[in-house]
């Protein structure tokens, strides 16, 4: 069994995620009411990958890993917090992010508080699973070289009854997702503004052209401009 997958992005109106048209003065509505949507679905955790992490609650700082140098540890889970109730997971494949402790700190209320998840590779390093325990980090084998999504939602539903689950990504994990059908739901924030340029788009490396795979839910106007489109995956 796995949890209802929702996608949740902000997009400029041509599929940019990431760009300079992101720090504009009237991007602060927009992003508002991102947050507003986030907390409206009262998910039971949230996802992103290492560079969302790094850059939103992390750091971008090496973690130390020199004092667990020589610990050896088996490549089994390690549930540190099964009860907290509400969860951040973290796909972090080979063990890079810096946490300094078993939540995330943050003034959104929306990802506040939650317990972190490391999601790993069997590759990971065991000085990295030291540093998780010290710091009683849960974690979670998905792969041995590369991330099985499939697993992953398996054990996240297994382990800590997650239900719903809000992936906010970016491109790499919104693709990988889409491209093995693992999205029930998107919700997209779009900004209105043209982007242009080569930063990323809303997926990447998908190939999914059949255009019945997607219902519309809804289409609703906001603030100046804004768009909150909700499209539903048929039943296949």
């Amino acid at each position: 069994m796995k949890p209802y997958v929702i996608y949740h992005m902000t997009a400029s109106i041509d599929g940019r995620i990431t760009g300079p048209w992101m720090r504009n003065e009237g991007q602060r509505e927009i992003e508002e009411y991102y947050y507003e949507v986030n907390r409206a679905y009262q998910a039971d955790a949230y996802m992103c990958g290492r560079v969302t992490m790094q850059g939103s609650f992390a750091g971008t700082d090496v973690p130390d890993t020199s004092p667990y140098q020589d610990l050896h540890f088996d490549r089994e889970d390690y549930i540190a917090d099964a009860d907290h109730g509400y969860f951040a997971v973290s796909v972090d494949t080979h063990g890079r992010v810096n946490w300094q402790d078993s939540c995330i700190h943050d003034s959104d209320p929306g990802y506040d508080n939650a317990h972190i998840i490391e999601i790993l590779c069997e590759s990971v390093s065991d000085a990295y699973l030291g540093f998780l325990r010290d710091r009683k980090i849960s974690y979670l084998f998905c792969g041995k070289e590369t991330l099985d999504e499939e697993m992953m939602l398996e054990k996240l539903n297994r382990y800590f009854h997650i239900r719903k689950l809000m992936n906010e990504g970016g491109a790499v994990l919104g693709g990988s997702f889409a491209k093995k059908h693992l999205i029930d739901e998107l919700s997209i924030v779009v900004s209105p503004v043209l982007a242009g340029g080569t930063d990323s788009t809303l997926v990447s490396d998908v190939m999914m052209t059949d255009p019945e795979f997607w219902k519309l839910e809804s289409a609703e106007p906001f603030g100046q401009g804004g768009v909150h489109l909700v499209y539903k995956r048929k039943q296949q």
